[in-house]
């Protein structure tokens, strides 16, 4: 991350009014399984901020903040929320595209003003989050609350179900067959 763009975090980190502290970090390690495994955080006190696409004309986009130990639920709240047929995790490309950032890094602070927010409730139960920093390079350790200092932020009850069986890439639930 330049000092430019560490620069930028820490305003509008600052602009929440909430405490704050940058978490220097491997871009090896940034994904959320290899981060805390090396870093000693628990995936109940990780999350992820995850963006989302629905498929619809024109194209409709939401930051979801999730805990890692859940995956978000794209098939029927965020579907229904975005008010669209189809929805699903936005791609790397649309993800840099729209926030400038690189996925394992991807930050709520700072995004663009007219993309919603939705955080789900149970991130707002744990006394520290970590958080994305913008970077594969930088995470941001913070009270829940840092959150509401954010414009467009939106509580969701059910944004994430419980534990899944295997994670997968940015928090989300792998991909899995029952037997």
């Amino acid at each position: 991350m330049t000092d430019a763009a560490r620069d930028r975090l820490e305003r509008h980190l600052a602009a929440t009014g909430a405490p704050f502290e940058i978490i220097a970090c491997d871009p090896a390690l940034a994904d959320t399984a290899a981060f805390c495994a090396a870093y000693g955080y628990a995936l109940d006190e990780s999350a992820n901020t995850i963006l989302v696409a629905g498929k619809a004309e024109p194209a409709r986009h939401a930051a979801c903040v999730v805990l890692a130990d859940s995956r978000l639920d794209v098939n029927r709240v965020v579907r229904e929320r975005l008010g669209t047929r189809k929805a699903s995790f936005a791609s790397a490309d649309s993800t840099r595209a729209l926030t400038g950032m690189e996925i394992g890094g991807v930050t709520v602070f700072g995004l663009p003003p007219d993309l919603p927010i939705w955080v789900d409730a149970r991130v707002m139960t744990r006394p520290r989050i970590v958080l994305g920093g913008g970077s594969r390079s930088w995470k941001v350790l913070a009270p829940p609350g840092i959150l509401l200092g954010l414009p467009g932020v939106v509580i969701v009850d059910g944004l994430a179900l419980g534990r899944p069986r295997e994670l997968g890439p940015a928090g989300a639930s792998a991909p899995r067959s029952d037997p």
